[in-house]
């Protein structure tokens, strides 16, 4: 399971912007050779099958180090873990996300970048993990986050680094047409419809009579709500369920305000990874434990769904 730091990374930017392992596919990016400034889009092609793994060069980002596991290959990330001296970092490449944020300031980035597309730094969590943005002529921005066991602040040199060689790779792979798709089965996780598990009248309590879905950018979450859900891929070593809902064994588990009910689907093949699908409903002022009994009627709804 990935560190608390990173936890708390990547889940302030999956608010901002509201895992089969999957093979890439070397299909070229929709971008073309111009002189005008790139949107997301026209970089990356679909978000809901981009293959985040396709834009991190391995080889660089490792530089002397030694890879620990091969890369997690996610629907709204890659995450890769390498060793370093006495030091493990951890390199998570996406998701994308769009909107305000008050954390990213301006960064002058000393490679060279396509036309109308910048590189911003986060301040979020800077005493511990380095993040860099890359930004689109249209706003959207692809995540960047290295962290590492060493969360001295003298390490935060080498992770920006990292960093810095990440936005690199990716910024070559949507030059050179190298941006892959995901190879997903058919009854993968990754090819449905977040909010369409959450467009249902038996989640208006949990959720609010009046709201309605709205989904992140990637095309694999959703909230609506006090209720969001979303699809990713994993490393096989989470604990066993504690009960059954919907038809699916589940866990259910608390973080801070949020209660927490997860399921997962096994890899053909791939026995060291399953798909995910966790349902998080907001507690009653603010405790995660007084939201539980909302989220297994959420989950009773919304897991029969899932293929």
């Amino acid at each position: 399971m990935p560190p608390k730091s990173l936890i708390a990374v990547l889940c302030g930017l999956f608010l901002v912007a509201a895992c089969s392992t999957p093979e890439p596919v070397a299909t070229p990016s929709p971008s073309t050779d111009r002189d005008e400034a790139l949107t997301a889009a026209e970089a990356l092609g679909e978000y809901s099958s981009l293959d985040y793994c396709s834009l991190v060069d391995r080889q660089k980002v490792i530089g002397g180090g030694n890879a620990v596991k091969p890369p997690l290959s996610s629907f709204e990330f890659c995450r890769l873990e390498f060793v370093e001296g006495a030091n493990r970092y951890t390199v998570s490449t996406g998701p994308i996300v769009s909107g305000q944020d008050p954390n990213n300031q301006p960064y002058e980035y000393g490679g060279t970048l396509p036309e109308g597309i910048s590189v911003q730094q986060s301040t979020f969590n800077a005493d511990t993990a380095c993040t860099r943005m890359l930004t689109f002529t249209d706003g959207i921005r692809l995540s960047i986050v290295v962290t590492s066991d060493n969360k001295d602040p003298v390490d935060q040199v080498n992770r920006c680094r990292i960093a810095d060689t990440t936005i690199g790779g990716a910024v070559e792979a949507v030059t050179a047409h190298k941006v892959g798709r995901l190879n997903l089965d058919q009854r993968s996780w990754g090819r449905v419809a977040p909010c369409a598990l959450l467009d249902q009248h038996e989640l208006d309590a949990a959720a609010g009579p009046e709201t309605t879905p709205a989904p992140a950018l990637s095309g694999h979450s959703c909230i609506r709500g006090k209720v969001s859900v979303a699809l990713s891929v994993g490393a096989d070593t989470t604990p066993g369920a504690t009960e059954a809902l919907g038809g699916r064994q589940v866990q259910v588990t608390t973080s801070g305000a949020f209660c927490q009910v997860t399921t997962h689907r096994p890899i053909p093949g791939t026995p060291d990874r399953v798909e995910q699908a966790m349902l998080s409903v907001v507690g009653v002022d603010g405790a995660g434990d007084a939201g539980c009994a909302a989220a297994r009627e959420v989950a009773v709804a919304v897991f029969p769904k899932l293929p």
